[in-house]
């Protein structure tokens, strides 16, 4: 191991590793999602216990995480005489669907300056705890206790939350237009907190600045050391990521550091891909076999590599939904 790889791997670890609580479901979470999901969605037991080991999780955490995600419904898990593996629940793949597409489709740019309203009638508070919290899933901002904004998101991506049994099914949705010139950037400061989501982007930059300047340039790399870099890369990245409203350019300041972020998560996701998939290919398997070659699965639409997606979308403005 290049001693430049292996400090950049053990620092990141450090860090993973001094959070209380060590949250090692969402560190398996992001294992499932990056990693397994597109070479076949399923891993043995022992397999997740070996790669999640560098990071700190024991063998008694990562058994007692996964089965609490198989209780939580995301994933499902069956036994061949001792062993045990462990794949994604149909309602586990819808959600990782949606991540996938949040975190890595290509970004949008255009935004005709219309919004979308939602406006919540009076109801039960834990149903309107629901639907706050999909709501801001979704990227709106809660403009006062009971209506939320969009910049123009599509109405008809609603329509199938707001079906009878969707938990969207009673807000009343509204297309709208503002009519002074700049209420746009006031409205954007009612809804969305984006100097503090700011901020967390400029310390994921300035922390993974250093992982790429220690990676770039290394003729060799060791597998290990890489596939703890992806990991720790997409974790960190995507818990910042999926809290951004991934409000159009135009509604964010100039030098947005998200669009920094991205880019940065680009080029070191690109350095490590190859030999990170060689250690999974060594060190995880299923119980019948060696995991899947990469992208064979049967949504290999969805599931391709953002290594891929990435690469054709290097330099865009981000916005990714």
């Amino acid at each position: 191991m290049t001693a430049d790889a292996s400090t950049a791997a053990a620092e990141l670890v450090a860090r993973f590793r001094r959070q209380r609580p060590l949250r090692g479901g969402s560190l398996i979470v992001t294992i499932f999602g990056d990693s397994i999901m597109p070479r076949g969605g399923a891993i043995a037991l022992g397999s997740l216990i070996t790669l999640a080991a560098p990071f700190g999780l024991n063998e008694r955490l990562v058994r007692t995480a996964t089965a609490r995600l198989a209780k939580e419904g995301w994933l499902e898990g069956h036994r061949a005489g001792k062993l045990s593996e462990y794949h994604l629940s149909r309602d586990g793949r819808e959600r990782f669907a949606e991540a996938t597409r949040r975190i890595y489709s290509a970004p949008e740019t255009e935004w005709s300056g219309r919004w979308t309203l939602v406006v919540l009638p009076p109801m039960r508070a834990a149903e309107k705890k629901e639907i706050k919290e999909e709501l801001i899933w979704q990227g709106f901002g809660e403009l006062s206790t009971n209506v939320f904004a969009h910049p123009e998101l599509d109405s008809r991506s609603l329509r199938k939350q707001r079906s009878p049994l969707g938990p969207l099914s009673k807000v009343i949705v509204f297309d709208a237009n503002l009519a002074d010139g700049d209420a746009p950037q006031r409205l954007v400061s009612l809804g969305w907190d984006l100097e503090d989501l700011g901020l967390r982007y400029q310390r994921f930059v300035k922390r993974f600045e250093r992982v790429f300047a220690a990676l770039h340039g290394l003729r060799t790399l060791d597998h290990q050391a890489c596939f703890i870099v992806r990991t720790l890369l997409i974790h960190e990245y995507r818990r910042l990521h999926l809290r951004d409203p991934l409000l159009p350019p135009r509604l964010l300041r100039t030098n947005w550091p998200g669009a920094q972020a991205a880019a940065l998560c680009r080029d070191i996701y690109a350095l490590v891909f190859a030999a990170s998939e060689a250690h999974l290919s060594v060190v995880a398997a299923q119980i019948d076999g060696p995991l899947p070659s990469a992208g064979c699965v049967c949504d290999v639409a969805l599931w391709r590599y953002p290594v891929t997606i990435w690469t054709q979308t290097r330099g865009a403005s981000v916005r990714p939904r």
